[in-house]
């Protein structure tokens, strides 16, 4: 199929994008990667009459550390980001994650900021961004502001960006010195979107958890971070005993959405099934 009609603009600076968006509102879009966008387009699903390709758009692309921060630029490729050196040693989760979007050709193409606004459930990397407590920074004609990363998906496909904002970069926290992680997907086939994703980083001292973060993607309207949960084991003693514990309360406490491909039961069987797998890798127990 082809895309409706559109007027195609580059502008070369986040003021220009910012004034088109202005004008154009809700008949606009932003493109980057157009890995989820040109698809969306191609099937008639989604309609811009003005399409806004930020690729000329200088200082949305990067990678740095800034103190205790890890910053991302939002036009930022997968590919760059699950190969950089600096993600591995600041943030390895994000790096994980990054890894397996997609096939080879997507990630070379698709963009952090992209999935982020995009707001797949089943999305990788905004799961990565929820469970590491992250930071996007969103920009437009108010000026620039930042977006709790557990509350800028507010749906499936819908963000709290307002019409005439982008998303400029994405603050990660860095790992902590003995901070371990996990993420383990999923899918009916290599590539395919996540039936259920987990996603967890663990600080283990004295053989005892203190710190622990766990997100679960895939299985409902937007990406969870069971926070509540993870705190309540902070000073439990690391073993197989209290991993199994803490898979059946995640998949206790995540509520699934059910339909006739998935059932939410077989969800939650998922959930446990993928805690149990990476808590036992990120705690060494096999």
């Amino acid at each position: 199929m082809k895309p409706a009609a559109f007027s195609y603009h580059r502008p070369t600076s986040i003021d220009a994008v910012v004034e088109l968006l202005d004008r154009y509102g809700f008949d606009a879009k932003v493109i980057a990667g157009g890995q989820s966008l040109a698809p969306m387009m191609n099937m008639r699903f989604a309609q811009p009459t003005q399409l806004i390709d930020l690729n000329a758009v200088p200082n949305l692309t990067g990678i740095e550390r800034r103190g205790d921060r890890l910053v991302v630029g939002a036009l930022t490729r997968h590919h760059d980001v699950a190969e950089s050196a600096l993600v591995h040693e600041a943030c390895p989760l994000l790096a994980a994650a990054a890894a397996t979007v997609g096939h080879y050709a997507i990630r070379q193409r698709g963009t952090l900021g992209g999935s982020l606004a995009h707001a797949d459930p089943a999305a990788q990397l905004p799961l990565a961004a929820v469970t590491l407590g992250a930071r996007i920074q969103a920009i437009g004609p108010r000026g620039t502001r930042e977006i709790a990363a557990g509350e800028f998906a507010l749906g499936t496909m819908t963000t709290a960006l307002e019409p005439d904002e982008i998303v400029a970069a994405v603050h990660f926290p860095c790992r902590s010195p003995a901070e371990a992680h996990g993420f383990e997907l999923f899918s009916r086939r290599h590539g395919d979107f996540a039936i259920a994703s987990c996603a967890i980083t663990a600080t283990i001292v004295h053989g005892q958890f203190s710190a622990l973060r766990i997100g679960i993607g895939g299985v409902s309207d937007v990406p969870v971070s069971l926070e509540f949960l993870a705190e309540s084991f902070v000073g439990e003693t690391v073993s197989d005993a209290t991993c199994v514990g803490i898979a059946q309360r995640a998949a206790a406490t995540v509520e699934p959405v059910d339909d006739s491909r998935i059932s939410a039961a077989y969800r939650r069987e998922l959930v446990e099934a993928l805690c149990r797998r990476v808590l036992a890798r990120v705690c060494n127990l096999r």
